[in-house]
């Protein structure tokens, strides 16, 4: 099956918000529309890469040489695999995501790439991330494994229980394993910000008809239960061991937006 072209993605607006090449004018289109609501939200977007990057080169300096990614996107600009490569060519990489079009173009793009591979799997339900044919073929569970949370839970509501879903993921990993999040927040920013995220939240609805959750340090942090934190713990994005003067500009809203951070299960 083709990707559909007819209809904005969320996935290929991302990949616009990024700079990358795999979107089409309705996604371009859309994009641009909720820029409108938040001005920054481009920068938000490669605020995520940027934590992403630096948190792969982290795993891999601790000896983690499997990756899953799940609710990844389309695995351009910068991707996880595109790091972890960089420093060990052998390390193995799965991009888990139910979106069909970013499936079809992750598929193209890594046709070349033995050890990667596209899951097309909701990540909302971990049995079913164990139990697909790419998973079990290239991950051991038995190994360490870095799980990679930067896309998900900003998507799941609460009566999802997205706590128990970190602890699903959590509880089925070898010991050295680690699970990175990052997640949509406002809980710093101004009254004029926040509600430009609001406007966003509800650009994104409209127009891609994906429901987006904004969430407070409290909360996501206490989804890190039952692992050991990496210093400097849950911060801004930006200020999760930044690479000086590489990042997004610290002076921009969008640095006030998001929170990631990694433990280690013991």
């Amino acid at each position: 099956m083709r990707a559909d072209v007819e209809n904005a993605n969320i996935a290929r607006i991302y990949d616009y918000y990024l700079g990358g090449l795999y979107n089409f004018a309705i996604d371009r289109e859309r994009a641009e529309r909720i820029k409108l609501m938040l001005p920054s939200v481009d920068l938000l977007a490669r605020s995520n890469r940027d934590w992403l990057r630096r948190s792969v080169r982290y795993l891999v300096g601790q000896g983690v040489r499997q990756f899953i990614d799940i609710a990844s996107g389309l695995p351009t600009v910068g991707n996880t695999h595109e790091v972890a490569h960089a420093l060990d060519p052998q390390a193995r990489v799965i991009y888990v995501d139910n979106d069909h079009s970013a499936v079809v173009h992750g598929e193209d793009i890594l046709a070349t790439e033995p050890l990667v591979a596209m899951a097309e799997v909701d990540g909302r339900y971990p049995d079913q991330v164990w139990s697909h044919s790419a998973v079990r073929e290239l991950i051991d569970l038995s190994q360490p494994v870095g799980i990679v949370l930067g896309g998900l839970l900003v998507f799941v509501q609460d009566d999802e229980d997205p706590a128990g879903l970190v602890a699903a993921y959590r509880d089925a990993l070898a010991p050295g394993s680690y699970i990175a999040m990052s997640h949509l927040s406002a809980d710093t920013a101004d009254e004029e910000t926040r509600g430009q995220v609001d406007r966003m939240v509800a650009a994104y609805q409209a127009g891609v008809g994906a429901n987006l959750y904004v969430r407070d340090k409290a909360t996501i942090t206490s989804w890190f239960d039952g692992m050991e934190l990496v210093e400097p713990g849950v911060t801004l994005m930006a200020d999760w061991r930044p690479d000086p003067g590489l990042d997004v500009d610290a002076q921009t809203p969008s640095r006030q937006l998001g929170y990631g951070g990694m433990a280690r299960i013991g």
